[in-house]
């Protein structure tokens, strides 16, 4: 795993090895959510990205950064669905084996998309100190490189890559709205968000249930030590090292979103946009919501992460 903090260069040759492989996804914009939320909103439509996320972006440049003899052992990872899915295809572009460790409860269609991409899945429980654990006994097997889900440098920069893409599509961007997790796109997001509009104000969408980001950044040091409460599965990862190195770094900010409002954005937006998009994505837009005046008149980036949604359990179909 690649731990350098990465600079802006690094997102710029990522986005050059990535090329062959990954879409320049769309820019969408509409008048009804612009009206809703009081400003000008620019949506980055990375749930139209390969696998139906961004990670697709940071597992592509990873592998395709290994050196011949490395990548020829494969790559593990532990992940809760978009980032094993995306590395299990990234693998497959190099004809590569992947092994991905999946916590118990895992979104069923997430894990099955992992299978299909080629990925060998491996169960654990549902702890970080699991994931990682069976991780290492993988490595220490197989010989695999480890690709971490966001604090490997060559992740973040590949991340970084979707920012790249939005800042230089749309001109006078005065915020970039981002889901937080682990940190991955977060910390890509501010590096290239740095470099090309420095300007521009980087906040963080982050659930109620899984508020380490906004507990760190306030704290000056890493507060990760919890038990996520949210439906954000793609949220509920411990903030890396390395992303809150970046993040404190560049100046981000944090709006804590309750799970009832992400849902409300999630549904807002597939009836007026017609984009199925997954709560963790949402959440960015809920943000947004949450706090109009904040946006008020501006001009708004706003990342949407990814769009798998299992389809069988609508978080709005039991209410």
């Amino acid at each position: 795993m690649s731990t350098a903090l990465p600079v802006f260069e690094d997102v710029l040759s990522a986005a050059a090895r990535i090329a062959p492989h990954a879409r320049v996804t769309p820019v969408l914009h509409s008048a009804t959510l612009d009206a809703a939320a009081g400003c000008d909103l620019h949506f980055k439509a990375e749930h139209l990205q390969r696998v139906g996320a961004f990670k697709f972006r940071g597992a592509c440049n990873a592998v395709w950064a290994l050196a011949q003899a490395p990548a020829a052992a494969g790559v593990v990872t532990h992940s809760s669905g978009n980032h094993g899915a995306a590395l299990a295809l990234a693998a497959r572009t190099r004809g590569i084996a992947c092994h991905v460790v999946v916590p118990e409860g895992a979104v069923a269609s997430k894990v099955a998309a992992i299978q299909r991409y080629g990925g060998v899945v491996q169960r654990c429980a549902p702890t970080i100190t699991a994931r990682e654990q069976a991780c290492a006994e993988l490595q220490r097997s197989t010989g695999a490189t480890l690709v971490h889900p966001y604090a490997d440098a060559q992740v973040i920069a590949g991340q970084g890559t979707a920012a790249l893409e939005l800042l230089n599509a749309v001109q006078g961007l005065q915020v970039l709205v981002v889901p937080v997790g682990g940190g991955g796109l977060a910390a890509g997001t501010a590096i290239a968000a740095a470099a090309l509009a420095p300007g521009c104000e980087l906040i963080l969408a982050e659930p109620e249930g899984a508020a380490d980001t906004a507990r760190s950044l306030a704290a000056g040091e890493r507060c990760v030590d919890f038990t996520p409460d949210t439906l954000c599965d793609g949220l509920r990862g411990t903030l890396g090292a390395p992303n809150f190195e970046v993040l404190q770094r560049f100046g981000a900010n944090v709006i804590t979103v309750s799970d009832a409002d992400t849902v409300h954005a999630m549904r807002l937006l597939w009836q007026v946009t017609k984009q199925l998009v997954e709560p963790s994505s949402a959440i960015a837009l809920a943000a947004v919501l949450a706090q109009p005046m904040r946006f008020a008149g501006r001009r708004v980036g706003v990342m949407l992460s990814g769009g798998n949604v299992d389809l069988d359990a609508l978080p709005w179909s039991k209410a």
